[in-house]
């Protein structure tokens, strides 16, 4: 049975990050900073309330009579709880058979163009570690991007004002950023295992690592880039991030009103229509939060009954990351155009060229990981470098002008080279006459 580490680690960052928010909120009043202080408060609380609620409904607490379970859980607990609870499954697993087990099959990755069947059994502990396990996968990614990632922007959005890394603050923001990429990390592997749920999927500790820093020069830059922006053109700040969250919010429920499938009512048996559609907006506000800062390795797909794209569109990607850096750039300019003298002894160029060349490492490790280390690359219909390529084709064929128009040019081109041969030749005809009409006026 394999050990819990991931649960460990998301308990470990949950603890530490929510225990740094109150210290600091507490450092806040102490210097009198109510505003700083109510905020960190906010973006501490307010995804720790989501994450409970999210490890009650994905156990289904609320349907069973667990009321000392409910009670920890609204005083903020239930994280420590589940993981005392999968701990001592853990440990006291296989000290008594089991009655009933489980079996399941799943598919090798293909060797030589064969995938084999393989069986397994699968007894009560460890499918309950399994729901745990996906339980605190999903309570990262919230409290990454609805908690830490606001957390982030938001103290060194301070630091920027007040000229000032404290090292209370600095530790904080250390931990905001752990506690990001971590949940991008699990929502890579969250996203491996549901597109390829027949397989036995095996994460090489290299693809951990590609992940790893792929994610975490992809946000740092993007949090840099937008404190940088707002520090300088705050009237502008609130209708970029807008327009950011609401274009992502609304474009898988664009993609599902186009498709005109009928409205899923398979998620939960027993949630009405109203829960139904909460629940789909709660899913698609947590994906426009991802993006916000990250691209979302799970793709919303609203008329799939998994709710997730399990196809790899490389189209979307290539897209996104294109759009990113050019808007990335934007603000860096704006900024550069608009800087006060906070600014004055930091060097603008080199600090520009150093977040662009930070976004392009992280696209590079992006591609690394896809091409090398993706545990079911053999999958893929088409490696990423020839999905890019063909991007980049697409994009020249729209970028090239229409064949009827060259032609246009070139007959108008040669029309005008004609007519330059014949006038040409016309002068060359009088300059010929010219001599005879002298020697006949002199005769």
């Amino acid at each position: 049975m394999k050990f819990p580490g991931s649960v460990l680690v998301s308990l470990i960052l949950f603890v530490a990050e929510t225990a740094a928010a109150l210290c600091l909120s507490g450092a806040y009043r102490a210097a009198g900073d109510r505003m700083w202080q109510w905020l960190t408060l906010l973006f501490a609380l307010l995804p720790c309330a989501l994450v409970q609620l999210s490890l009650v409904f994905i156990h289904r607490d609320v349907s069973r009579d667990r009321p000392l379970v409910l009670l920890l859980h609204l005083l903020q607990l239930g994280p420590l709880v589940r993981c005392v609870e999968v701990f001592y499954i853990y440990f006291h697993a296989g000290r008594v058979e089991e009655p009933y087990v489980s079996i399941t099959k799943k598919r090798q990755m293909p060797k030589d163009g064969y995938s084999e069947e393989i069986e397994k059994e699968v007894g009560q502990a460890e499918g309950k570690l399994c729901t745990h396990r996906s339980a605190f996968s999903r309570a990262s990614v919230i409290q990454a991007f609805l908690g830490s990632a606001p957390q982030l922007t938001l103290q060194l959005y301070i630091c920027v004002l007040q000229q000032e890394i404290t090292a209370a603050r600095s530790i904080f923001m250390v931990l905001s950023l752990l506690s990001i990429v971590y949940g991008a990390l699990r929502c890579n592997i969250l996203a491996i295992k549901i597109k390829y749920d027949d397989y036995d999927v095996s994460v090489k500790p290299a693809a951990y690592l590609c992940i790893f820093m792929w994610r975490s020069f992809e946000i740092a830059t993007r949090v840099t880039v937008l404190v940088l922006f707002s520090s300088v053109l705050q009237i502008w700040t609130l209708p970029v991030v807008l327009v950011n969250f609401f274009g992502f919010f609304f474009y898988p429920w664009i993609l599902f009103w186009q498709s005109k499938s009928p409205f899923p009512e398979n998620i939960e048996k027993a949630l009405s229509r109203v829960g139904t559609t909460i629940v789909l907006c709660l899913l698609t506000f947590l994906y426009a939060g991802i993006n916000m800062f990250c691209w979302s390795a799970v793709q919303v797909k609203l008329n799939d009954p998994d709710l997730i794209n399990k196809s790899q569109n490389w189209y979307r990607l290539t897209v996104y990351y294109m759009l990113r850096f050019i808007e990335n750039a934007f603000l860096l300019l704006m900024w550069y155009i608009y800087k006060t003298d906070i600014y004055l002894y930091v060097c603008a160029p080199l600090l520009v060229l150093q977040l662009l060349i930070g976004y392009c490492m992280a696209v590079l490790f992006m591609l690394v990981f896809y091409q090398f280390c993706h545990p079911c690359k053999k999958l893929f219909s088409s490696s990423i470098s020839e999905g890019l390529l063909s991007c980049f084709k697409f994009l020249c064929f729209i970028c090239k002008p229409p064949r009827s128009t060259v032609l246009m040019d070139k007959a108008e081109v040669k029309s005008e080279n004609t007519d330059e041969a014949r006038s040409s030749s016309k002068t060359i005809d009088s300059q010929k006459g010219n001599p005879h009409q002298s020697v006949s006026s002199n005769a």
